[in-house]
């Protein structure tokens, strides 16, 4: 199985993909790694495991992604023959050209216990909500923000 990577960031969780793939237990291959940054410390760790790391400039500094820079993340991945688009750390909202693209083969790692603290700053909204569990959750992306159907989910307590 091909997989594509879009991230923005630090890129924490493609670097845990990234050590799984190494180690035999991701069962598919990471092709491309994509970014809207092109300072995203995640390309840097897709060059140092040999991926190819590929930065589209978004023309704009808004959420959601235009039509026309959205369809160039679809082309280059669709260019790599990617079968399933992991969002690890993509500060941006998808839309019908990656949906459409890859539907129900688009997953995201999103850092709250889902339904809870959608969106950005999910541990923030956490923290100043007082709960007393946080989390993780990895669920498919569906057209509506962070509310595509649960794979898992894994709580840690505040303290």
């Amino acid at each position: 199985m091909r997989i594509g990577v879009l991230a923005s960031g630090r890129g924490s969780n493609l670097e845990a993909l990234l050590t799984a793939q190494a180690a035999g237990s991701l069962p598919a291959r990471i092709v491309a790694v994509l970014s809207d940054r092109p300072d995203a410390a995640a390309l840097e760790k897709a060059r140092a495991h040999g991926v190819e790391a590929i930065t589209i400039d978004p023309q704009s500094t808004r959420a959601r992604l235009a039509p026309e820079v959205e369809s160039r993340f679809r082309d280059e991945l669709i260019r790599r023959e990617v079968e399933w688009v992991i969002l690890a750390g993509f500060f941006r909202i998808v839309g019908a050209p990656l949906l459409d693209a890859f539907p129900d083969r688009i997953i995201n790692i999103h850092p709250s216990l889902l339904p809870s603290f959608p969106g950005l700053h999910a541990q923030r909204q956490a923290l100043e909500y007082g709960t007393k569990l946080a989390g993780c959750t990895v669920h498919l992306v569906n057209a509506e923000i962070d509310r595509g159907a649960i794979l898992a989910q894994a709580a840690v307590p505040i303290e």
